[in-house]
């Protein structure tokens, strides 16, 4: 009896697979797969859908039910910022990682500094540590894990965000750190342009004045129907101002 049952699901459910294979299929490893079949660590909708697709389950309502329980998993975890907690509540800096996870798209404009998600080691270390000579060494080096990984948070992954990053002239005029970290700085600007998702564009000096000589600042943009927010940054205080369309 339990024999027959079980060749009758395997039928309702698509042919059995093997782990190895199954890995192969996802593009992960088997032991990543391990780990997600025993519930040590999450996974994705595009994981997921993926699972679906190669189990041949077609029904709509089943697939959707499975994706937005994968999807309010996810909203339950914690943020991969908050292993940083100690050095981001002492900068005030957390508030804004946890707007920019959110955001579909970001438009930044910046007229000193070449943009967090856009910066190398090196540049993120030079800048951090002149320009918040307060921190201990151990605090600006974890400040530099932070933006590493929102750029591999943020740029890459599973929903990239659109990112339009307008740097001043003066961006790349300014040496931060040495004539080294800025070659590669350049360099590290060149490629991630290249990327679909990343637009990068200069404002030369021969333009003149121009609305963003005030400074620097980022509108996020969000899924329907949260409103856009424009997040402006100065030594003391950060701030948000959120569009009205009324």
């Amino acid at each position: 009896m339990w024999r027959r049952a079980r060749r009758r699901s395997a039928a309702r459910h698509g042919p059995a697979r093997r782990r190895s294979e199954v890995a192969e299929h996802l593009e992960i490893n088997q032991g990543s797969l391990s780990r997600i079949e025993n519930g040590e660590r999450g996974t994705s909708p595009v994981l997921v859908r993926a699972l679906l697709d190669l189990y041949g389950v077609e029904d709509e309502v089943q697939r959707t039910d499975l994706l937005d329980l994968v999807r309010a998993d996810k909203g339950q975890q914690k943020p991969w910022w908050r292993k940083y907690s100690t050095v981001l509540t002492a900068t005030r800096y957390d508030g804004y990682l946890a707007l920019e996870a959110d955001a579909r798209s970001l438009a930044n404009y910046q007229p000193m500094l070449v943009p967090g998600l856009l910066q190398t080691e090196d540049y993120a270390r030079a800048v951090i540590s002149q320009m918040r000579m307060e921190l201990t060494l151990p605090q600006v080096e974890a400040l530099v894990k932070v933006r590493m990984e929102r750029q591999s948070s943020r740029l890459g992954g599973d929903h990239p965000v659109k990112l339009w990053a307008i740097l001043d002239e003066a961006v790349l005029r300014r040496t931060v750190g040495s004539t080294e970290v800025m070659r590669d700085q350049v360099r590290k600007l060149t490629e991630t342009s290249e990327q679909p998702n990343v637009t990068v564009q200069l404002l030369p000096f021969s333009l003149g004045p121009h609305p963003g000589l005030y400074g620097p600042f980022v509108i996020l943009t969000f899924p329907d129907p949260t409103p856009s927010l424009v997040w402006l940054e100065n030594p003391k205080n950060s701030v948000t101002r959120e569009s009205s369309t009324s």
